[in-house]
């Protein structure tokens, strides 16, 4: 398929019907103009700056993350659809009991210095994370101090958790720490440790120095390491300069002073699409736009009739919000499980936009209009005998939320609903409408990643229904036990088969309203062939294929970006 290319007078909106197809899941790919030739340096500006280079640090900086992809491996890696695939590891068996994991190193792996990676390595890298003194997510510290790591030889180590959990390998795609150059420095030591000076890793490029501009580091720049076990990438390097803002990001692109800039926004991509120099990647974020309905609101009892919530989805105009509202900058869900994920069945069906079906469905549903009551007036309410039809909508006050919310209040008020809309603090709105659970309705964004598995168990298992995520409150016993047994199944293709009477059940259920899955946006000069993209899970994700990148002009010299000093 071609790379995104639209004329720029193409709505956008227009534009996104286009990626409907490409973003469920398949890459896309830019043909080769020439064979390719390595060389060249590929210049990108990130925004923001870097802290630390460890990905056992990295979680709360993307300018960090981004660039210890390029840096670092894990045992295992994933592809474009979520399916764990070999990076250090070259092969691994899980015990009958599903407890028990057991991966063999590759003996090609090696570290930038040229140690080969050991299973020291691995135990000393998640050892950290089971300090109680670790500086990452919190979460990630309770589920590795529960789990024992054995060295068997050099190149095995063993993995052996208190109880089956099929989306552990996902948390070994964390880049492994060289032990043979830490060996005794604690979770807490590491944070300020010179190792971050000249980090070593195992990635397809080498770290070779930072950019300074007036004594501040500005960039780095990573050479390409010739004994990556991948094969060495065709680029010679990788320079990646730092900017206070998209606005210097995007003029450094604009100036030729680099090639490329991920996370282009909304306001920028009409000057991306009119520059023919650029070309633009598109693929969908790991989260959703949701509206949870409270199934066990005590007043709001209603709103525990499945068909009224199907009424509410279908009088949705969902793909006007998407076009007008976000300027087409998102595809429309069809269900909890991410488009383009292995587990996403392409069965389950979608709710269209049909105010005239939800219309009748809340006739059906005895919600009756007044005689005489003309849409748009006050009096058009629905009611059963003296109670009014009427929902409070709660939404973060900030972002696009509050228009979304108020084109959804429309579309209800169309059909005779009565809405009343809440903006909340953003700050506040989890702790202060979703836990306490006395919310009606609300809208919000979930978020998935950075993990590609798609385990909905915190969102949609009924445990998780009082103190847990599902803020919904919905309880179901047959997803229970499906999202119980994908949980303790390590085999894709049974859990394959219980995500898909999930997600048909959720639909028929519809404990919520999943509305839309946001886009990502990389622009990249258009000169370099190779590019991939797929479905992310975390925006660094874009470098997946950058070993097969290369300069379509002959080999391009390296030029900083002005003002920098290397």
């Amino acid at each position: 398929m071609r790379k995104l290319r639209w004329p720029l007078l193409i709505a956008l909106g227009a534009l996104l019907l286009l990626l409907g197809y490409l973003l469920g899941g398949r890459p896309t790919f830019q043909p080769a103009a020439q064979e390719p030739v390595a060389g060249g340096v590929y210049r990108e500006a990130l925004v923001g700056s870097i802290v630390r280079l460890n990905p056992v640090l990295d979680a709360f900086n993307q300018v960090d993350r981004d660039i210890d992809r390029l840096l670092y491996r894990g045992l295992v890696g994933y592809d474009y659809r979520g399916v764990i695939v070999p990076e250090l590891a070259d092969s691994w068996a899980v015990s009958a009991d599903a407890t028990l994991y057991t991966f063999s190193l590759r003996r090609a792996a090696r570290w930038h210095d040229g140690e080969p990676v050991t299973a020291d390595d691995v135990i000393y890298t998640f050892s950290l994370l089971q300090d109680p003194q670790y500086p990452g997510p919190a979460d990630l510290q309770a589920l590795w101090s529960e789990i024992e790591i054995r060295r068997l030889d050099e190149r095995t180590v063993q993995f052996q958790l208190p109880e089956p959990f099929a989306p552990f390998p996902d948390y070994l795609t964390m880049g492994l720490l060289p032990e043979h150059l830490l060996r005794g420095v604690s979770a807490a030591e590491l944070v300020d440790h010179p190792f971050h000076i000249e980090p070593i890793g195992t990635g397809p490029f080498r770290f070779e120095r930072y950019l300074m501009n007036e004594g501040q580091i500005a960039g780095v720049r990573l050479g390409r390491w010739e004994d990556f076990y991948g094969g060495a990438p065709l680029l010679e390097a990788v320079a990646l300069h730092t900017f206070a803002d998209e606005a210097a990001a995007f003029s450094a692109l604009r100036q030729g002073q680099v090639e490329g800039l991920g996370d282009v926004s909304r306001s920028l991509l009409p000057r991306v699409l009119e520059d023919p120099q650029l070309a633009l990647y598109s693929a969908r974020r790991p989260s959703f736009a949701v509206v949870f309905l409270n199934v066990n609101h005590p007043e709001k009892t209603f709103l525990a009739d499945k068909r009224l919530r199907q009424a509410l989805l279908l009088a949705i105009n969902r793909q006007w919000i998407i076009d007008s509202i976000l300027q087409g900058q998102a595809v429309m869900a069809s269900g909890p499980i991410l488009p383009g994920s292995w587990a996403h069945s392409p069965s389950v069906p979608t709710y269209p936009y049909d105010p005239f079906r939800a219309a009748q469905m809340l006739d059906q549903l005895d919600w009756k209009l007044p005689p005489g009551a003309m849409p748009g007036s006050p009096e058009y309410v629905r009611r059963q005998e003296d109670t009014p039809l009427a929902i409070t909508l709660n939404f973060a006050a900030q972002g696009d939320h509050p228009a979304i919310a108020q084109a959804i209040a429309e579309n209800w008020r169309a059909v005779g609903i009565q809405v009343e809309l809440q903006p909340i603090q953003p700050a506040d709105l989890v702790p202060e409408v979703l836990v306490p659970r006395g919310f009606e309705a609300a809208l919000t964004d979930l978020l998935l990643g950075p993990f590609p598995d798609p385990d909905p168990y915190p969102f949609w298992h009924d445990t998780q229904a009082e103190t847990g995520q599902n803020y919904s409150g919905f309880s179901d016993r047959n997803i229970g036990i499906w999202l119980e047994k994908a949980r303790i199944t390590p085999a894709i293709s049974t859990r394959q088969e219980l995500y898909k009477s999930f997600q048909h059940r959720f639909q028929d259920q519809l404990p919520a309203l999943i509305l839309y899955a946001p886009i990502y946006n990389f622009a990249i000069n258009a000169h370099i062939g190779g590019v991939s993209l797929g479905p992310i899970y975390d925006p660094s994700d874009r470098f997946q294929s950058i070993t097969r990148w290369y300069f379509l002009a002959p080999t391009a010299p390296e030029i900083e970006a002005a003002g920098q000093q290397e």
